[in-house]
């Protein structure tokens, strides 16, 4: 996560959006690549193997945000605990899955970006008019093309790989990298996004973990430590403990036994 690899994304960024805005039936050859034109379907989208193979990547991503997820909720029902998980890789990994898989895609551009995907626009059988990556004007009402949630969540693995030992990211890095490029050619081969939609998430994802790893591990006055967030996790949650503990944990003394009989 040097400035090395953030300039080189933010020119591949801008090559990608320059090039396919100025012609963008770059995008339509790509996926036509993928398309039967004699049954008018994209075939891999029928093929079972790889409808499983699409849901185990992004149970493969999501088990690596499941420890955090747990310890959290660990500390949350006993703060007085230390947490199970450094306090920053917590913060780390759910800020960056929430901002680049949930709010920045599905709860922003999928939602008001009304590019259609490939699989219903009229070049391939279906109804809609193509439009390029940068207009938001298409026919697409609801969970649109641009751009893939899916696609931000395979490339979202860097996370965790710039947290593995020095030794080993690496190949972490590689390994993250050739998992969100193969999850997004699913996407590509089902006729559900086109490449600019995979793309242009794969390179907003990691900019987004590239700054959320210098706030919290690189920038001398934005980074904190493992035992901050386990001390504000513990003040945040300790009032309810307590209570809980006031109302459920005292155990009630049994009644006297009159022996006088």
């Amino acid at each position: 996560m040097n400035r090395t690899g953030l300039f080189i994304a933010l020119a591949l960024w801008l090559v990608i959006g320059v090039v396919f805005g100025l012609y963008p039936e770059l995008d339509l050859k790509l996926a036509s690549l993928f398309f039967d034109p004699e049954t008018k379907t994209f075939p891999l989208k029928l093929n079972d193997w790889a409808g499983f193979a699409r849901d185990a990547a992004m149970w493969i991503a999501w088990a690596f945000v499941l420890p955090s997820l747990v310890a959290l909720v660990v500390k949350m029902i006993r703060p007085d605990r230390p947490l199970m998980v450094s306090g920053r890789a917590i913060v780390f990994l759910l800020v960056t899955i929430i901002l680049s898989a949930g709010i920045l895609t599905n709860l922003t551009f999928k939602t008001y970006w009304g590019r259609p995907r490939p699989v219903v626009v009229t070049e391939f059988a279906g109804d809609q008019q193509f439009v390029p990556w940068w207009d938001p004007r298409g026919g697409c009402a609801r969970n649109c093309s641009f751009f893939s949630g899916e696609g931000a969540t395979a490339f979202w693995t860097l996370a965790p790989a710039a947290l593995a030992p020095p030794a080993w990211r690496p190949l972490a890095y590689a390994g993250a990298v050739v998992f969100g490029l193969v999850t997004s050619g699913l996407r590509m081969a089902f006729g559900g996004h086109f490449f600019t939609d995979v793309s242009i998430a794969g390179l907003v994802t990691f900019v987004v973990i590239w700054f959320a790893y210098a706030l919290i591990y690189r920038w001398p006055r934005t980074r904190f430590s493992d035992e901050a967030v386990d001390a504000a996790l513990t003040r945040l949650n300790m009032p309810a403990y307590r209570l809980r503990q006031r109302l459920f944990g005292r155990k009630t003394d049994p009644a006297p036994v009159d022996l006088s009989h």
